[in-house]
């Protein structure tokens, strides 16, 4: 059940040369129902940082252990400028619709476009998580410390393993179309769609659109990706995949491109 990581959460608003270092890791393979994965940060430049949060599919965790940008910020299809983005050295934690009611315990829908505090949701388990990540030594030394603390915060009884549920993995992957997924689930695409307004909280044709688009951020960002790239990712031409960019991130693919090309560091 592995989505491809690291997933796209937010860019720099403004293009700002050696603006900051990722790496990232898929969490441990008993976490995977709930958890993507994480991705390690640092901002290096002086005053504060425009960003563009990005669409997305999961609900993204994220742990600033050097200030106060922690934040939980919920799946959405559109996107928008955060003016005062403070998070600066950190984890990004990627939750599942499942892993939302396991670590979380409240409905995913309760989230979709939302940014609420940590605390909000977690209680002294945010600050407990900030600190263990704080005091790690590296990004390997982090990664575990998210595998053993994660594990034993899970309410597995919390989780639903439901149409919705694994309509949304089938559709995080390449070449699944809804109507293809419900068939496949024997419910229909009217149920389909029903059972995601209750469960995900946005309709199955936005989820596999914005998969789609990591998908091929994803390759974006690679070392030596080209931008013609379109027709491997499901769109129809590279006009196709222009106007969709646009919409999704408010840029164009050549400066998307370039972002990405930036952000694909190993951090240290």
């Amino acid at each position: 059940m592995d989505l491809v990581l690291p997933l796209l959460h937010s860019l720099p608003a403004d293009r700002v040369p050696a603006c900051g270092e990722t790496t990232s890791r898929p969490a441990a393979s008993a976490l995977r129902p709930y958890v993507v994965g994480y991705a390690g940060f640092r901002t290096v430049v002086d005053g504060h940082l425009r960003r563009r949060i990005l669409p997305i599919t999961v609900t993204t965790v994220i742990v600033d252990f050097a200030g106060p940008g922690s934040w939980i910020t919920g799946p959405r299809s559109g996107h928008h400028v955060h003016e005062l983005a403070d998070w600066r050295y950190g984890v990004a934690i990627g939750l599942t619709p499942a892993g939302v009611s396991a670590l979380l315990g409240v409905p995913l829908p309760e989230l979709v476009g939302a940014t609420v505090s940590p605390s909000t949701l977690l209680g002294r388990r945010a600050g407990e998580l900030a600190d263990r990540l704080g005091s790690a030594p590296d990004w390997p030394a982090r990664f575990a410390v998210l595998d053993d603390l994660l594990a034993t915060w899970l309410v597995t009884g919390r989780a639903v393993d439901d149409a919705a549920t694994r309509a949304w993995w089938q559709l995080q992957r390449p070449g699944r179309t809804v109507g293809a997924v419900a068939g496949g689930l024997g419910i229909g695409r009217r149920g389909l769609e029903l059972a995601f307004r209750r469960r995900i909280g946005m309709s199955p044709g936005t989820v596999a659109r914005v998969a789609r688009f990591q998908r091929a951020a994803h390759r974006l960002g690679r070392p030596g990706a080209a931008l013609a790239l379109a027709t491997d990712h499901g769109y129809a031409d590279q006009p196709h995949f222009s106007r969709e960019v646009r919409a999704l991130t408010g840029v164009t693919p050549g400066e998307l491109f370039a972002f990405l090309q930036d952000l694909r560091r190993p951090a240290h």
